[in-house]
């Protein structure tokens, strides 16, 4: 069978920017890696990682393309197949590459169909937006919530005036 995505990246522009491929349902998630990397135009070279996802698109479990940690269990991309992680009950996953950058992604399985004699895979099927030239910004909750100029007693930082020490001692 050969899975069809949608891969749009996170950015806060009216512009939508995404990619539409297919691939194999038993091909790798380095496999799904190396084929955003090369859809978005990116070279390939940075760290990346896979979040299974819920329907809220909150950040679940990590799956790496390397192994970074002490931790026995951590999924690999070239360990893990398409189809152990995504079906028809679990369709998205999150996708950041370059952590320094934080390109991220929202990967979406849209359908599952037979695969087509004489067709090469993975296949990019569609491609609407430029990449920008720069990451998107991202904005966290913590910052999105609240003022953090001011801390929840109500203090402000940048206020000394109520304090009993000499903000200019040395």
């Amino acid at each position: 069978m050969i899975y069809r995505f949608r891969i749009i990246l996170d950015n806060d522009t009216e512009d939508d920017i995404f990619r539409d491929l297919e691939i194999r349902e038993t091909d790798t998630l380095e496999d799904l890696h190396n084929i955003i990397t090369q859809s978005f135009g990116f070279d390939g070279s940075e760290m990346a990682s896979f979040y299974i996802s819920n329907e809220a698109w909150e950040q679940g479990e990590e799956i790496s393309l390397f192994d970074l940690s002490d931790n026995a269990s951590t999924r690999l991309m070239n360990e893990t197949s398409l189809d152990s992680v995504v079906h028809e009950a679990q369709t998205k996953l999150i996708y950041v590459y370059d952590f320094m950058n934080m390109w991220t992604f929202y990967v979406e399985l849209a359908e599952i169909v037979e695969e087509t004699e004489g067709h090469d895979y993975p296949n990019l099927m569609f491609v609407k937006g430029q990449v920008p030239e720069t990451a998107p910004e991202k904005i966290f909750e913590a910052d999105a919530e609240e003022n953090l100029s001011e801390f929840e007693d109500g203090l402000d930082p940048e206020d000394y005036s109520d304090l009993d020490f000499d903000e200019n001692w040395n």
